[in-house]
């Protein structure tokens, strides 16, 4: 147990030089990508912004009983069902059927086999509308599931947009989680003005080019304001093009005009639809309505075909770049809502460092005094193992390149108090087998083995619960227990292999001694 050999050696220390390298990158600016790597600081420590946002469903609960009015129209010709008062509201659809299509209405809207007006979610057990039937009148609304359905696609999809337009701006190691069933949680460290921030998040982005028209037609039409010129136009509410084709965007300067443009470029499917609405169209205007704004409603002068277009409309190149950021990142299913923010200043941080830094100073010379009274030479051992622990985890965050939060400090000074316990359990077990076996090497041997159960015991324990803590926890909660976890196994490490290892080299030069601990 004692005996080491030549490789195994090289291996220990090996791996606490080449991990313990990375902890002092933290010090350094190294230009080597792969080298450049850092411990991140928290919210809490670096200060930054808050915001909690919450999704405003309304408007989507209304679009999507709309969606519904062609197929069930279709579905009702299609079943020979005649019907009168067709009426949609915002919140349910209503007409009136003949009593002998009743039974028939109900067989096709409760069907769970390809139901393309009422959609079966299979995970709630339930349809997405629900009905009611009075005096010969259907009324079609959203079913309570179908709301929740609807909600929870709308967050998790305004979750992963929110990510991509921040991941865009560059904010390094931001926080987005849900919140509950319709808010989301974003915390930014190191982001000072969150103005820009909120105005990026707050807006739908959602794009759209129609025709501009004077005349009646099918689709009906609505009156905008141009943003550039204040001319107020009428615009079809047929939707040539909407955001969904767009693939990228990018701010440009327009060489003629002299001002920020944005260029963009549309897929397959898009190229086809603008090139055969440009080329029908030759000579009228194009509206590009941007979340309920015209921005511009340029003449077409000729086809485009090729898939590139541009937007302009008196834009600074701020607000181009910012345009461009929100089409590539695409629209929002519905508008967000700031419920709270909070901006954390870097004094606040710069205190809590300056505090968990000192705690864990303290600690540290403590426990060192401690061991080295308690157990002297061995306890030099000891303390030498403690801080290679110390400087291992620190290494492990960095390369993992980990966010720190208070808590994950506490985490680290917990660390230190584990790292002695193990230390303690060993020579405490040592101490118990010199009383029995009068060889220092069996003693010591004999010491290691029968603890390193009760260590492992111990630690997997409470990695059980840090995992745990990881798994159903969020945000600092999270960064507690992957410092601690980390904090386990740098622990074990240290005290199985650095901290055995010395204590052999002192016991095989003393064999032929009696030792004291």
């Amino acid at each position: 147990m004692l005996n080491f050999s030549k490789t195994k050696i090289l291996s220990i220390y090996l791996i606490l030089i080449i991990v313990g390298l990375f902890s002092v990158f933290n010090f350094l600016h190294l230009d080597k990508s792969f080298l450049n790597k850092r411990i991140n600081l928290g919210l809490d420590l670096q200060g930054g912004s808050y915001l909690l946002l919450e999704v405003n469903s309304t408007s989507l609960e209304k679009k999507r009983l709309q969606s519904k009015v062609v197929p069930l129209k279709k579905k009702l010709r299609d079943s020979s069902i005649k019907y009168n008062n067709f009426v949609v509201t915002d919140d349910n659809i209503k007409f009136t059927l003949n009593i002998d299509d009743i039974n028939k209405f109900e067989i096709f809207f409760k069907n769970r086999n390809n139901n393309d007006v009422n959609n079966y979610l299979d995970k709630f057990n339930s349809f997405e509308l629900d009905h009611k039937i009075i005096n010969n009148q259907i009324n079609i609304y959203l079913s309570k599931y179908g709301i929740i359905n609807l909600r929870s696609a709308a967050v998790d999809q305004s979750i992963e947009i929110v990510r991509r337009r921040i991941d865009e701006i560059g904010t390094k190691e931001p926080s987005i989680l849900k919140r509950g069933n319709n808010r989301i949680l974003v915390e930014l460290p190191g982001v000072k003005n969150p103005e820009r921030i909120k105005e990026l998040l707050g807006r739908t982005a959602e794009l759209s080019f129609r025709l501009v028209t004077n005349e009646s037609n099918e689709y009906g039409s609505e009156k905008f304001i141009l943003s550039d010129t204040q001319e107020e136009i009428s615009v079809s509410k047929r939707i040539i093009l909407s955001g969904e084709n767009l693939i990228d965007a990018q701010p440009k300067y327009d060489n003629l005009n002299n001002e920020p443009i944005v260029a963009f470029s549309l897929d397959r499917l898009g190229s086809q639809r603008f090139g055969k609405a440009t080329s029908q169209n030759i000579g009228k205007r194009l509206a590009i309505i941007l979340d309920n704004e015209a921005i511009s409603a340029p003449v077409i002068r000729d086809s485009i075909t090729g898939g590139n277009g541009t937007i302009s409309g008196s834009f600074t190149f701020q607000t181009a770049t910012d345009l461009s950021l929100l089409l590539r990142s695409g629209a929002l299913p519905t508008p967000l809502i700031i419920v709270e923010e909070r901006t954390v200043g870097p004094d606040l941080g710069k205190d809590s460092i300056e505090a968990g830094v000192v705690s864990l100073i303290t600690g540290f010379i403590l426990v060192i005094i401690f061991m080295i009274i308690k157990y002297k030479f061995f306890g030099i051992i000891a303390n030498f193992s403690l801080i290679s622990n110390l400087i291992m985890l620190v290494g492990i965050l960095t390369i993992l390149e980990a966010t720190l939060t208070l808590p994950g400090i506490a985490g680290i000074i917990l660390t230190v108090g584990m790292a002695v316990d193990a230390n303690v359990l060993i020579f405490e077990r040592i101490k118990e087998e010199l009383k029995k076996e009068s060889s220092n090497i069996q003693a010591f041997d004999q010491g290691f083995k029968k603890s390193i159960a009760t260590i492992l015991d111990a630690n997997i324990t409470t990695l059980i619960a840090s995992v745990i803590l990881f798994i159903f926890g969020s945000g600092p909660i999270k960064g507690f227990a992957v410092t601690l976890s980390i904090g386990l196994v740098t622990t074990l490490f240290s005290a199985y292999f650095i901290s055995r290892h010395l204590t052999s080299i002192v016991v095989f030069k003393n064999k032929e001694n009696k030792i004291s601990i």
